[in-house]
């Protein structure tokens, strides 16, 4: 028996290649091809675009991204036993699936591909924040990806588009939404995965603005949130002095209350901090 791309159903291809999961390397396969292919519709119209997969494992999510139409997919994918699994898609959609075998923290991955670029994945829970960090990071700025539709754990998902104010807005909060629009699109339960893990997922999807939300330096950006977020319970004017600067001139310069707690600001009121604390560290 076959599903509806004409390939075996994915328990079948688990089994004919011996892939059980693997926890050192945060592996939790799904299974359902109809959630897959939700997902694979959150990310947009894919059929002008090159899609961008991490950690595809057996390739539910991969099928499904092809199903939808997607021009070029390009999976990186760390597991060597899943090759053959995936091999096998490619068979199906020739010319479509181009497999790269690596650890995607060490990949370069815009040298993977060109024109309009989604990048779409289940991510290894272990790895999903550093290569989340790393996307906002690009430079310059718009990035060479168009939109982010990632796999995190619930809790990373709403620190994710979290608001001033809650208890999960953080420093990924602040890197996203001054970057990106951040929207939570649905929930996937832990019964889901083969093998279940032990939380729920969401799925978020993150469009990169033109702009930032507000002028200022990343790394001047960054460093005043580390700060601020550091010692999150204390007034800025205590948490800032971090920064080795004048925390109630550098509040004075941004035009933000001192007697606030990190939580409490907004990013406009990080960025200018941000800019006050370029040019103090100038004068």
């Amino acid at each position: 028996m076959s599903d509806a791309d004409g390939l075996p159903p994915l328990r079948e291809v688990i089994a004919a290649h011996e892939l059980n999961a693997k926890k050192s390397l945060g592996q939790n396969f799904l299974l359902d091809l109809n959630l897959t292919g939700r997902i694979a519709r959150a990310a947009g119209p894919l059929e002008d675009v090159t899609v961008l997969e991490i950690g595809p494992g057996p390739g539910g999510l991969t099928r499904a991204l092809l199903s939808e139409g997607a021009q070029k997919v390009i999976a990186i994918e760390r597991d060597e036993r899943c090759l053959s699994a995936l091999q096998e898609i490619s068979e199906a959609y020739p010319g479509q699936l181009t497999l790269v075998e690596g650890d995607a923290l060490q990949i370069n991955h815009s040298s993977l591909v060109s024109g309009p670029t989604r990048i779409v994945a289940n991510l290894p829970y272990n790895i999903a924040t550093p290569l989340l960090t790393g996307w906002l990071e690009a430079e310059p700025w718009p990035p060479w990806f168009k939109s982010l539709t990632l796999m995190f754990q619930k809790e990373v998902a709403e620190r994710i588009v979290a608001q001033p104010g809650s208890k999960a807005y953080g420093r990924l909060s602040i890197l996203a939404q001054w970057r990106c629009t951040a929207q939570k699109v649905f929930d996937v339960d832990r019964m889901a995965f083969t093998p279940p893990p032990k939380v729920t997922s969401s799925i978020v999807h993150l469009e990169p603005r033109d702009r930032p939300l507000a002028e200022a330096d990343i790394g001047a950006l960054q460093a005043v949130v580390k700060a601020a977020f550091g010692q999150r319970r204390k007034m800025v004017r205590a948490s800032l002095k971090a920064l080795h600067v004048d925390p109630i001139a550098l509040c004075e310069a941004a035009n933000v209350d001192s007697s606030a707690r990190a939580e409490r600001l907004t990013i406009e009121e990080f960025a200018a901090l941000a800019r006050a604390y370029s040019s103090l560290k100038q004068s």
